[in-house]
């Protein structure tokens, strides 16, 4: 049965943007990282070693490298993740061969600095793009899921080590220089790859615990146009109960909220949290129109 729903849930969407994340990946492996020597992390990272050493193609080794980690990891992965991590795999690999053969590097005019930034770029968009859709490009993230499940240690410590060791190996083909140009297009990486997987839509909660709250939640609603709910708490010292006003909001329209608040009740409890993902009306769809103009009386 849940073999037979991990297959139901298979999308379409899911291939056509893993596929695209796949392609922005590999183009800039190919067209940056390579022709700049700047080191990468992974398994991608160890293709690039081979290549400047052996001149192994990345689109082979890409394959080969991964399918011992396949097997190892193959009890680990329902089949939905097998199938999504299986495309992840054979799509990097073919862009690979597709951008070696139609190469189409930016012009950079020797700027290291640029092409860290853009190397970073475009594998955090890129590999964002494939982890939103819930595929993976193999290797690293696998070894991560085994070493979890065996040993207890969380997937980000796990491949940070192992991203850690590829990217020290690197020092066999390249220099310090480029190695620290490689540090600026990961942290570049690690920032999109964050915005991509955490979504593009940043918010702030609000809790606010007041005398007033049907007044402030009234005043929300009216001219912010955003939804409130109204939850039951209980003090702590008094064990008093009392409603607790919840907001989502723009950060933008945080100023808006504390001049509401003040004006209805200065002495309220405030707290204000960033909040790092939302969906829904009012953020990734159908977020009603302000009326700046009324006609109606």
């Amino acid at each position: 049965m849940k073999a037979k729903q991990d297959i139901e849930d298979l999308r379409v969407i899911d291939f056509i943007m893993i596929i695209v994340g796949t392609a922005l990946y590999a183009w800039g492996l190919v067209n940056i990282n390579i022709p700049n020597q700047l080191a990468e992390g992974g398994i991608s990272g160890v293709t690039l070693i081979l290549y400047a050493l052996f001149k192994f193609n990345p689109a082979y080794t890409t394959i080969i490298l991964n399918i011992p980690i396949l097997l190892l990891g193959f009890k680990l992965l329902g089949k939905r993740s097998l199938i999504y991590t299986l495309l992840g795999i054979l799509s990097l690999s073919s862009w690979l061969w597709f951008w070696q053969k139609v190469p189409m590097p930016p012009m950079l005019n020797n700027d290291m600095l640029i092409a860290g930034l853009l190397a970073g770029i475009a594998a955090g968009v890129g590999l964002g793009i494939v982890f939103r859709f819930g595929g993976t490009s193999g290797g690293t993230d696998v070894i991560a899921r085994i070493v979890e499940q065996r040993l207890g240690i969380p997937i980000g410590k796990t491949m940070f080590f192992l991203d850690a060791i590829v990217l020290i190996a690197s020092l066999i083909y390249i220099d310090i220089l480029h190695m620290m140009y490689t540090l600026i297009a990961s942290f570049v990486f690690a920032q999109f790859l964050n915005i991509m997987e955490q979504g593009a839509y940043p918010a702030r909660t609000c809790i606010i615990f007041t005398n007033y709250p049907e007044e402030i939640a009234h005043a929300i609603m009216e001219q912010l146009e955003r939804g409130t709910s109204l939850l039951k708490s209980e003090g702590g010292y008094t064990h008093r109960e009392q409603r607790v006003v919840y907001a989502v909001i723009a950060p933008s329209e945080v100023q808006t909220m504390r001049r509401i608040i003040e004006e209805v009740d200065p002495k309220a409890f405030v707290s204000i949290i960033n909040t790092q993902e939302q969906h829904g009306e009012g953020f990734s769809y159908l977020r009603p129109r302000k009326k700046y103009f009324s006609f109606s009386k």
